[in-house]
């Protein structure tokens, strides 16, 4: 006899800052929510003392007993070994190295536990329940700080030989571009935040004239992509400019992903892509200038629509997918 999938699990988006927390049903409905500040559970006891009472709270608040759950699903900053539930090393996170940390929230709770990248949970989440609601083959990518991404293939997570697959922000753009510690020319160092900013300064030095300085009171330390948004969208044409840059390195980047895994959609997440149809407009035409007019017939660029939900929901959409 077939046993009764669970309908309920609990996400958890261990973030830099904050700890977000969801308590989420197997229709990707957010029933309760939790968070603490990451600084105020510095320890890996603290810290996984701080879940398990964040979730013992939330099933208290729906009536819920702990055996209702599928398991807790956990996405992570860093490098991880998701058949172990280890994490190798956390950015920017100090005293995360070498941990097990799905045997230690096990012991701690008593569920099943998961730990993944959380650029996989957010892809995971996307195509469970967000932009890319019941496709098979998709592509995540979230554009932040850093260029993030998953992959999501027969409608699972594709991790690779070593749990680490979907490092999209390092796919080399150039073949004798920026050099970092992953490699050379890859796509986050022309995209992330950072370099965007950079890339305006730059334009700037050189002599070009923008209404963005109007926005940030001639303070140049001031400019953000966020920034450079508000500005294309009043019809700024260096801001309009160097959002058809980031367009540019970005489609080369999906085009050969296109080529190489055939998704039916790339999904595209993060504060960067939240500028909307200043990124997708000119993100599309660049897309079908690189790919034979099949595939550019063929593939879907689409919003991310969870949002600042989308880590905790793939983190109980992983333990409702993985749970025995």
């Amino acid at each position: 006899m077939q046993r009764k999938k669970k309908q309920y699990a609990v996400g958890v988006d261990f973030g830099g800052t904050f700890v977000k927390m969801a308590l989420v049903n197997d229709r990707g409905q957010i029933l309760v929510r939790e968070q603490f500040a990451t600084h105020q559970a510095a320890t890996q006891l603290a810290w996984t003392e701080a879940v398990a009472e964040a979730v013992e709270r939330m099933l208290a608040q729906r009536g819920l007993r702990p055996s209702a759950l599928a398991g807790v699903g956990v996405g992570v900053p860093g490098f991880v070994d998701f058949d172990r539930g280890f994490i190798y090393n956390l950015t920017n996170v100090p005293g995360w190295t070498a941990v097990p940390l799905a045997a230690k929230l096990k012991r701690r709770l008593g569920l099943p536990a998961f730990v993944d990248n959380d650029a996989n949970l957010m892809a995971l989440g996307e195509v469970a329940f967000g932009g890319g609601k019941n496709l098979q083959h998709a592509v995540f990518l979230t554009l932040g700080t850093g260029v993030g991404g998953g992959l999501v293939l027969d409608g699972r997570l594709y991790r690779g030989a070593f749990s680490m697959a979907g490092e999209l922000g390092h796919i080399s753009i150039e073949r004798n571009g920026v050099v970092s510690p992953q490699g050379r020319g890859g796509l986050e160092q022309y995209i992330g935040n950072r370099r965007i900013v950079d890339y305006t300064l730059a334009l700037l030095a050189a002599g070009r004239t923008t209404t963005l300085l109007q926005l940030c009171d001639g303070d140049r330390g001031q400019i953000t992509p966020e920034l450079i948004a508000r500005a294309a969208k009043q019809g700024d044409k260096l801001s309009l400019e160097i959002f058809d840059y980031i367009a540019d390195c970005l489609a080369t980047a999906l085009a050969s992903v296109t080529y190489l895994l055939q998704p039916e959609a790339f999904i595209i997440g993060g504060g960067v892509a939240q500028s909307g149809a200043i990124l997708f407009v000119p993100l599309r035409r660049h897309l079908r200038e690189r790919l034979s007019p099949y595939f550019a017939r063929l593939i879907k660029v689409l919003p991310a629509k969870l949002g600042n939900d989308a880590g905790a929901v793939g983190g109980a959409a992983l333990a409702l997918q993985a749970a025995p």
